[in-house]
C-alpha cells in the first residue's frame, strides 16, 4: 500500500505540472502586445512618459501603470523639447508619446533640435485603426513615417501588431548608438489589444565607438609636430563625459581651447586659463580666429556651425585642421580638414597618452572678461547688469539652459560655465526650446536624485513659443528659476537686419506683453523686476520657493555680436 502511494506520487506531480504549465501558456496567450512593451519598456528604464493624450494613443494609455510617471505638456512643441531636457539629465533615452499627425507636426520644430543635439528620444505617435487606414479616416497620419523625416534616426510602422514589441527594441538601440538622436514609431491605435507572440527580446547595445588607433597616432603625431595648435571643442564632449579628459589634453598640448560656435552644450572650464571663448559664427570671423595658427584640432564639433554668410576662405593659409568627430555626417560635411570618427571621450583618453608635454607652452592672453557696470541705472537695465546680478546670486552647482540669444557674450562674460553638463542651449537655432527643456532638466534632476535648482534665462519673444510648459512646472513643483529677458523685441533679428541690410522688417517689435501675468495663470509665481536690487531679492526668494519662479526683467535692447 504504502508503495503504491509513493509510486502515485510522481504522477500527481507531472499532471500538476502539466496543469501549470498549460495555465502558464494560457496566461502567456492572453498576455496583448500593450503588456508586452510595458514589460519592455520597464526592462529598460523608460518608464516616464511625455505626452499630451489624443484619441489614437488612448488604447496606449488606458489603464495607465501605477510603476509608470505620465507628464503632461500642454503642447506637444514642449512636449518634445521636456524629453529632451530629461534626457540630457539622465543621459538615457526618454519616451515621448504625440498625436497622430496632427500632434507630430506640433512638435517638429524641437524635434529637430533633439536631432542636432544627439538627444536619444523614442518618438511615437498614434495611427488611426488598420482595417480603415485604407480609406484614410479623419486623423489618419498619411505616409506616417514620411512626416518626422529628415529629422529622425529611423522612422517605421509596423507591419503587424505582433512586431510593435521588437520595434520598440529596436527603436531604443538606434536611438542611443551612435550619433545618438530621435526615432518614430506610427503604432495603429487598434495594435494593442492584440495578441502578443511572447516576451520581448531585450537586447543591450554600445554606445561608444572607438576610433580607428591607427589614424589616432596620425593625429598625435601632427599635433607634435604643430608648432603654434590651437584646440576646438564641441557638444560631443561634455555629452560623451569627456570634460575632465579635455581639460587634460589640453594642458598637456598646451595650447588655447575655443568653443565651436553657437554651442549647444559647454565642454571646457571657461574660467580656465586656456579657454579663449567660443569662435565667431562666420567664416571670414573664424579664419581670422585661424591665422597664425598652424594647427586646429577639432573634437566633437562641426566643421563649423556657421550661421550669417560673410565670405571667406574656410582655412587661412598655413593652417591644417584635424577633426574627431563619433558623426559620420559632420566628417562628409566638413569643407576642410581630416577627420577621424570616434567618440570624443575615447578619443581623449588615448590621445593624452599619445602627445608629447607641452604644458609650459605660452599661450596668448586670454581677453578681458568682465567690464565696469552701473548697477544703480534707471530701468530698463543693461544685459551686462542684469547678467553680473545673476551672477552674484546663481548657485554654482545650478545648471543653467538659456534662450536669451541676444545676450549671449553678456552671459559668457559673466556667468561662464565651469562645470561639466551644466551648460545647455538648442542645438536648432529654433526658438521655444529653452523654456520646456528647463522643465524637462528638472524632472530628470528629480528622477535621478539631484537636488539643484535649474536657472533658465530666456528672451521675451522666445518665451510665448512654448509659454505653456510653465503649466508642467507648476504642476511638478519643480526648482526652476526662469529669468525673462523683457527688451520688447526680436533683437537678435534686428542685429541680422543690420548685418544683412534689410531695413523695414517688420513685425520686430513685441509690445503688450504681461508675462508675469501669463506665468502667473499657469500657477507659477511671478514678479517683475526693473532694478539690480529688485533682481537680486527675488532671485534668492524664489531659490527657497516651492516650485518655480518666473522673474521678467525690463532689459534695454542691445546689438548682438554676429562675428
Amino acid at each position: 500500500m504504502h508503495a503504491r502511494v509513493v509510486a502515485a506520487w510522481p504522477n500527481a506531480a507531472m499532471t500538476k505540472s502539466n496543469r501549470a504549465k498549460g495555465i502558464h501558456r494560457k496566461m502567456a496567450a492572453n498576455r496583448t502586445v500593450r503588456d508586452v512593451t510595458f514589460d519592455l519598456l520597464r526592462s529598460l528604464g523608460m518608464t516616464t512618459v511625455f505626452g499630451n493624450p489624443g484619441s489614437t494613443e488612448e488604447t496606449f494609455l488606458k489603464n495607465f501603470p501605477h510603476d509608470f510617471s505620465y507628464v503632461l505638456g500642454l503642447q506637444e512643441g514642449s512636449v518634445m523639447a521636456m524629453a529632451d531636457g530629461f534626457a540630457q539629465s539622465t543621459g538615457k533615452p526618454a519616451l515621448v508619446n504625440v498625436h497622430t499627425g496632427a500632434g507630430t507636426g506640433n512638435a517638429m520644430g524641437n524635434l529637430i533640435a533633439a536631432y542636432k543635439g544627439n538627444t536619444p528620444l523614442i518618438v511615437t505617435a498614434g495611427q488611426q485603426t488598420r482595417e480603415m487606414v485604407l480609406c484614410e479616416p479623419y486623423l489618419t497620419n498619411t505616409e506616417g513615417t514620411l512626416l518626422p523625416q529628415p529629422w529622425v534616426k529611423w522612422s517605421y510602422q509596423p507591419t503587424r501588431a505582433e512586431d510593435v514589441p521588437a520595434a520598440f527594441m529596436r527603436a531604443y538601440a538606434i536611438a542611443l548608438q551612435p550619433p545618438a538622436g530621435p526615432v518614430f514609431l506610427s503604432i495603429p491605435l487598434d495594435d494593442w489589444e492584440k495578441p502578443a507572440l511572447g516576451p520581448a527580446v531585450v537586447r543591450t547595445v554600445s554606445h561608444r565607438v572607438s576610433p580607428d588607433p591607427e589614424r589616432l597616432r596620425t593625429v598625435a603625431d601632427h599635433i607634435n609636430r604643430a608648432q603654434r595648435p590651437m584646440l576646438v571643442y564641441g557638444p560631443e564632449v561634455d555629452r560623451s563625459g569627456g570634460w575632465d579628459a579635455g581639460v587634460a589634453f589640453a594642458e598637456k598640448v598646451g595650447a588655447p581651447v575655443y568653443a565651436g560656435p553657437l554651442p549647444d552644450r559647454a565642454s571646457f572650464p571657461e574660467n580656465h586659463r586656456l579657454y579663449r571663448g567660443p569662435l565667431p559664427m562666420t567664416i571670414a570671423g573664424t579664419a581670422e580666429v585661424l591665422r597664425g595658427h598652424d594647427l586646429a584640432v577639432v573634437i566633437g564639433a562641426q566643421v563649423f556651425r556657421y550661421y550669417p554668410y560673410v565670405a571667406g576662405e574656410y582655412l587661412p593659409e598655413g593652417t591644417d585642421l584635424l577633426q574627431v568627430t563619433n558623426d559620420p555626417a559632420l566628417a562628409g560635411a566638413a569643407p576642410v580638414g581630416d577627420s577621424v570618427l570616434g567618440d570624443s571621450l575615447l578619443a581623449l583618453e588615448q590621445l593624452v597618452g599619445m602627445v608629447d608635454d607641452h604644458s609650459d607652452r605660452e599661450a596668448p592672453a586670454a581677453p578681458a572678461r568682465n567690464a565696469q557696470v552701473d548697477l544703480s541705472a534707471a530701468p530698463p537695465l543693461a544685459p551686462d547688469a542684469v547678467w553680473s546680478t545673476l551672477a552674484s546670486v546663481k548657485p554654482a552647482e545650478s545648471p543653467l539652459v538659456t534662450e536669451s540669444t541676444s545676450t549671449m557674450a553678456q552671459q559668457l562674460r559673466w556667468i561662464p560655465t565651469t562645470r561639466p553638463a551644466s551648460f545647455f542651449a538648442t542645438a536648432s537655432g529654433g526658438i521655444g526650446w529653452g523654456l520646456p527643456a528647463a522643465v524637462g532638466l528638472a524632472l530628470g534632476d528629480r528622477a535621478r536624485g539631484v537636488k539643484r535648482t535649474v536657472v533658465a534665462t530666456i528672451g521675451d519673444g522666445s518665451c510665448q513659443y512654448s509659454v505653456q510648459a510653465l503649466y508642467t512646472a507648476a504642476q511638478h513643483r519643480l526648482p526652476v528659476v526662469f529669468v525673462v529677458m523683457r527688451n520688447g523685441e526680436y533683437s537678435i533679428l534686428k542685429s541680422f537686419a543690420v548685418l544683412e541690410e534689410t531695413p523695414g522688417v517688420p513685425g520686430l517689435d513685441l509690445p503688450g506683453l504681461d508675462i508675469a501675468s501669463l506665468a502667473a495663470g499657469f500657477g507659477c509665481r511671478a514678479v517683475n523686476v526693473d532694478s539690480c536690487e529688485k533682481l537680486a531679492s527675488e532671485f534668492t526668494t524664489a531659490l527657497a520657493a516651492d516650485g518655480p519662479t518666473v522673474i521678467v526683467v525690463s532689459t534695454k535692447p542691445e546689438p548682438a555680436h554676429l562675428g
